[in-house]
């Protein structure tokens, strides 16, 4: 908790007292990390105060890097995403693969509000979410195969050149779709991922792009018939969600005063 929080402090954050979660997510938090080649990145969620949530002004999230803008990270470089707790809940209804994890990844700080929405987790799932992470798989396998443009940060030259593709890309394909199954089917996602010793296999070059193709292809369906099979609710129960948010804000406003 504390050289997270000295991270967050470097990075000139004005409401560190206010996060009420806090975690490294990327690679290391699905367990597909390799040793010498990944940054750290830290993701979190705080209370902005009363005069930002109600005022003229707001904050919903927070970005910093120790790379800038203008290069790419290496494996010694910090990257801090931080949202407001409206901004995290509005993506993580939408299906968003990253807020979703927020839900399963284990923080460093034991806060009640937080513990409150997890124990009430449920009312942010539901089968529409797999459009989402199916979505973001076929986003990553474009980009494998050159279908997609890709960003200045989004190259990667030196893995294609040793691998012959983008075999990181590859890796995030497979385990958005495997994440994908296994949230319809249990209304879970296990943080470190279960299959992880095949996706460092992936990411290290042990498959060729072809197989990985294939083996996407196989989850794609799976993922669709595990989602008409699901018993989640169709779509997300957005007042729920309202009265969860609204009780959490009062009570963190509460706290504070």
């Amino acid at each position: 908790m504390a050289d997270l929080l000295k991270h967050v402090a470097e990075s000139g954050f004005p409401f560190a007292e206010r996060l009420i979660h806090l975690f490294v997510g990327g690679s290391e938090l699905h367990g597909a990390k390799v040793h010498g080649t990944d940054d750290l990145d830290i993701y979190g969620v705080y209370v902005e105060p009363p005069e930002l949530a109600l005022g003229l002004d707001s904050m919903p999230h927070f970005v910093w890097s120790t790379a800038g803008d203008d290069r790419r990270n290496g494996p010694n470089d910090v990257d801090i995403t931080l949202y407001s707790l409206k901004k995290w809940a509005g993506l993580a209804c939408k299906g968003n693969p990253t807020a979703l994890h927020f839900l399963f990844a284990e923080g460093t700080a034991r806060n009640s509000i937080w513990a409150e929405i997890v124990s009430n987790k449920h009312v942010f799932l539901a089968r529409s979410c797999a459009k989402q992470f199916t979505g973001f798989a076929n986003d990553q396998l474009k980009r494998m195969t050159g279908q997609k443009g890709r960003g200045k940060k989004g190259q990667r030259p030196e893995i294609e050149a040793k691998y012959g593709y983008d075999v990181k890309a590859a890796m995030h394909a497979l385990r958005l779709l495997y994440e994908c199954k296994e949230l319809v089917t249990e209304g879970n996602i296990t943080m470190p991922r279960p299959e992880r010793e095949l996706l460092i296999r992936i990411r290290t070059g042990k498959y060729s792009m072809d197989r990985v193709v294939a083996m996407a292809q196989k989850q794609f369906a799976e993922c669709e018939a595990a989602a008409r099979a699901s018993s989640l609710p169709e779509r997300i129960d957005r007042a729920a969600v309202s009265n969860l948010l609204a009780t959490s804000y009062r009570t963190a406003w509460s706290d504070k005063n």
